[in-house]
């Protein structure tokens, strides 16, 4: 499944490239595979193998119709076509790492309960700068269950200063 996945990932890399959108798709794709990984009646419906492609192509097309760039609808819609939507969350993953050793940058996973402005972004991507010494891209994923504050993961590493977090540790303690 390893080399697949590279090789998706390469793909999907030539075919955003050529774009030009290479944040904004990679981006819309890094939020629907974690849609995907997060819904479990979603997962089903794109590949249920009784349901027809064309129907299962049809269903990318209305959720992400008008919230998403062609360049993302064609890359999602061919993946399903090919029956390897459960991988996709893996090629993004790749997709995510190639793109930013290219550009010398990590990617920053961030979690928080509303959506972070560019201003919010910049300032959080320079204090990762600071403290991982790299360029950080940050990717925000929007998680009700975080409560407030954020939760960032580079690499292996998390940072946990959401609200639920700081919560449980005064549990913890008393």
């Amino acid at each position: 499944m390893s080399d697949r996945t590279d090789y998706y990932a390469e793909a999907f890399f030539q075919v955003i490239a050529a774009e030009g959108r290479v944040n904004e798709v990679q981006d819309e794709l890094f939020r629907f595979a974690r849609v995907l990984e997060s819904s479990d009646e979603l997962r089903e419906a794109l590949t249920d193998p009784h349901v027809p492609v064309a129907r299962r192509q049809q269903i990318v097309e209305d959720l992400l119709q008008d919230k998403a760039t062609d360049a993302t609808l064609s890359l999602v819609s061919m993946i399903v076509a090919l029956g390897r939507i459960r991988e996709l969350p893996a090629i993004v993953d790749k997709l995510l790492a190639r793109t930013a050793e290219l550009s010398a940058k990590t990617v920053a996973e961030v979690r928080s309960a509303v959506e972070l402005t560019e201003d919010q972004k910049q300032r959080l991507a320079a204090a990762l700068k600071r403290s991982t010494g790299r360029d950080v891209e940050v990717v925000v994923i929007v998680d009700p269950t975080v409560m407030g504050g954020l939760v960032t993961q580079i690499g292996d590493t998390v940072i946990d200063g959401s609200v639920r977090h700081r919560l449980a540790q005064l549990r913890e303690s008393f």
